[in-house]
């Protein structure tokens, strides 16, 4: 891949700040997974089912998701190699391909989310099958990965982003018409859970919003992107990176927010809410009941955008890991073929979507203690990165993620069990 530099932000006063904006991008692409169909359908699974209870679930993953996409990022600039490249370094034959086959299986459900996602949205919008829906999100994801191959990362990005752009303003349009209830927004950042299936959702979504195959990708996207580059180019850029993950952080959570509230005001506590928690289809058909047929077309518009998008930056990803971890190149075909069959093969069985959504993202959370751990010992290696080591505060954080996620696991087996 060509690696481009990208203008200095030490020049004129006057283009500064435009060379700044030029260098925006890469957390947008890796946003793309945290406005994924297992968001879509954990979010409104939750403000149907449970009105704002879990807003706070929600809020805090997101800045948890901030803290950890920013960690990458920092890695990728100041290694000039990806955190999966770092891992193989680090390990052994043996222990690269063990680790290989968990990221694999966490790619693979990433997948099923998103080539789900999507099938389900050309259903709502179109009527096509299931299993012929998801082979033509399949076919579109492969054409923007061979355009990215081919084209380039900036066209790619672009492109991307764009999407992100219909995600945004598809799922918030209804808000427009459903404002939320400011007294229950804030109940719903009170830390409280009612149930294992609360637990189950809040599991969920921390697994939809901190996406272990995007802590792997974005930093080899910020690698592409800027290279290599000495420690005076280091501490230039490091400002850049920072903004783009604070901005594309806004965003997506901006939009996970938003769907959740818009669920919890326009469907919870209403007849069409019990359906609106048992299926994206469903949702589909309250949010219309509701808010009409405008703002149901402009949720399954948001939901193919997304799935498309995800889907895309998820193979990108997938090859990433493949890349770092064993050293090889699979061509983009056979890449995106390994990771999109299980999707094709469970739909073909007639499988519920909407169920598959929710439990791909439970298993994408135990996926994340495999990326976090790694991600905080690299980034607190202050030889390896000593243009900018990290400050011992943000290390504690990122450990406390690490716990956080940990502990939310533990309480969903235990709680599987005994219910």
């Amino acid at each position: 891949m060509t690696v481009t530099r990208e203008p200095s932000t030490a020049t004129r006063p006057g283009r500064a700040a435009l060379d700044r904006l030029r260098l925006l991008g890469p957390a947008f692409v890796a946003a793309i997974a945290y406005v994924d169909p297992g968001n879509v359908a954990t979010n409104t699974a939750a403000g149907a089912g449970f009105g704002y209870l879990l807003l706070w679930v929600l809020v805090g993953a997101t800045v948890m998701a901030g803290l950890v996409q920013y960690l990458s990022a920092k890695v990728g600039l100041l290694t000039g190699r990806s955190l999966p490249e770092l891992v193989g370094q680090r390990n052994r034959r043996g222990a690269r391909v063990a680790y290989w086959l968990q990221a694999e299986a966490v790619a693979m459900a990433t997948d099923l989310a998103e080539v789900v996602g999507g099938s389900v949205a050309l259903q709502l919008l179109f009527g096509l099958p299931p299993v012929a829906g998801a082979v033509v999100v399949v076919v579109v994801s492969t054409t923007l990965l061979l355009a990215q191959d081919r084209l380039g990362q900036r066209t790619f990005e672009r492109v991307i982003t764009g999407l992100l752009g219909i995600v945004t303003l598809g799922f918030l349009a209804g808000l427009v018409f459903s404002p939320p209830d400011p007294v229950g927004v804030a109940s719903g950042l009170l830390p409280r859970l009612e149930g294992t299936d609360s637990v189950l959702l809040a599991v969920g979504i921390l697994g939809a919003t901190v996406m272990p195959h995007a802590i792997y990708l974005h930093s080899a996207l910020v690698r592409d992107r800027h290279g290599s580059l000495d420690a005076a180019g280091v501490r230039r850029l490091l400002p850049a990176v920072r903004l783009d993950v604070v901005l594309a952080m806004l965003v997506a959570g901006g939009v996970n927010v938003g769907m959740l509230l818009l669920a919890a005001d326009a469907l919870s506590g209403r007849p069409e809410a019990v359906a609106a928690a048992d299926g994206l289809q469903a949702a589909h058909a309250a949010i219309g009941a509701v808010l009409g047929p405008v703002i149901a077309t402009c949720f399954a518009l948001a939901l193919l955008a997304s799935g498309l998008a995800s889907t895309s930056v998820g193979g990108y990803a997938g090859a990433v890991i493949m890349s770092g971890l064993l050293h090889r190149r699979l061509p983009v075909l056979v890449r995106r073929l390994v990771t999109a069959v299980p999707a094709l093969v469970l739909l073909a069985v007639g499988l519920d979507p909407t169920r598959m959504l929710i439990i791909s993202q439970v298993v994408l959370s135990f996926g994340l203690p495999f990326a976090l751990v790694p991600l905080i010992r690299i980034a607190g290696d202050r030889r390896l990165l000593a243009a900018a080591p990290t400050r011992r505060v943000t290390l504690g954080l990122g450990w406390l993620v690490v716990g956080l996620v940990s502990l939310l696991n533990v309480a969903l087996i235990v709680l599987t069990v005994v219910g």
